[in-house]
């Protein structure tokens, strides 16, 4: 059984006032692949190393299946990383990078060659074994990386960012190659990442961070549909939520000249705890441009093929303010031109403390 489990988890870097990872408590299953994101700064990177034994636990520990792991050394945790520069030795061939890890322990030389060729077969680079580094492309690097963690049969697979030094094209190609591989092997895998569409097109399951604190770990469609604050609904989504300051009125959210019924419920709350600087977050799939809704101005078109996407400024609440509108790719709009925006939803709504209140549409939910 590999199952991942932080207890309590952090870490302080000295010279440093707050934790980088805050007591984290995080269950990876046996075979998942978990997707650690968050932005720069939030800790992702430090918790894969703190598991690694890479970066030393400070407070609470760490499980891998029923054995604590919190003081091992990295050599007797039985995982295998996969780093963001591959870290392959230029002067090796592909067949004695992947083989490597296996000549340190000692496995004899035919079955060190039959393991490095099983490897080979299932990565596709059965025609490169005998070829440097220098001479593969960046996507055949990563899978040498991954090669050489394969061999190794570890409990779990650990992944730092291993695709951004690939191109864009190349990226969506070998993601999708690692989410199969990883699949097919089922091998408990977490990987970090700063790429939220990565992380939502990869996770079995999606742990959010940010300033060290885990803010929400879900499966991606409920993250997408229910984030639990205001962190997560604009990390969440490309292009981002549109959160705007909103207020009540006899029941009812304000968007500029509009009002939105609110579920009874979500009303009683606010109505309850006199409830200020609420916060509206609407995708730009949740808003249409038209005849009816807000008066708005056009000023900015994104055209993207398949679809565009359209920036317009509207007055709510004595201000201006700016949101972002999906609309179909054969849908006619300029810069300056006039229109109206009208909400379909769902809208969410975030309190004062920046948690999620819950739904709320024209219709109620």
């Amino acid at each position: 059984m590999s199952e991942v489990s932080y207890r309590d988890a952090t870490k302080t870097y000295p010279g440093t006032d707050a934790p980088a990872v805050n007591r984290l408590n995080l269950t990876i299953d046996d075979g998942e692949l978990l997707v650690l994101v968050g932005p720069s700064g939030s800790g992702k990177s430090t918790a894969l190393r703190m598991l690694a034994g890479l970066e030393a636990c400070d407070e609470g520990s760490i499980f891998i299946g029923d054995r604590d792991v919190t003081l091992a050394q990295p050599k007797d945790r039985d995982v295998a990383m996969i780093f963001q520069s591959y870290a392959l030795y230029p002067h090796m061939t592909v067949a004695q990078n992947i083989g490597f890890p296996l000549k340190q322990q000692k496995v004899p030389k035919d079955e060190r060659a039959r393991q490095v060729r099983e490897a080979a077969r299932i990565l596709d680079l059965e025609d490169y074994l005998d070829r440097k580094p220098k001479q593969l492309s960046g996507g055949q690097r990563q899978r040498v990386a991954t090669g050489r963690a394969i061999v190794r049969h570890p409990q779990v697979f650990l992944m730092d960012e291993p695709l951004s030094n690939l191109d864009a094209k190349l990226r969506v190609q070998t993601r999708a190659e690692l989410a199969d591989l990883q699949a097919r092997l089922g091998v408990t895998t977490v990987y970090v990442t700063h790429d939220q569409v990565e992380a939502m097109t990869m996770g079995h399951r999606v742990a959010i961070l940010d300033y060290g604190e885990l803010q929400q770990v879900a499966r991606p469609g409920e993250l997408y549909r229910h984030p639990v604050n205001l962190f997560v609904a604009g990390f969440i989504g490309s292009p981002a939520m549109n959160l705007i300051p909103t207020d009540t009125e006899d029941g009812m959210v304000v968007f500029g000249t509009s009002r939105i019924e609110m579920d009874p419920a979500v009303a009683a709350t606010v109505s309850r705890a006199g409830a200020k600087d609420l916060t509206m977050g609407i995708r730009p799939q949740g808003l249409s441009l038209g005849s009816e809704g807000v008066p708005a101005e056009v000023v900015v078109v994104e055209e993207l093929g398949s679809e565009t996407f359209v920036f317009v400024e509207l007055e709510h609440l004595g201000q201006i303010v700016r949101g972002r509108v999906r609309v179909d790719a054969e849908y006619r709009v300029s810069r300056g031109d006039y229109t109206n925006v009208e909400v379909l939803g769902p809208v969410h709504l975030f309190g004062a403390d920046g948690l999620r209140l819950k739904t709320a549409t024209e219709q109620g939910d």
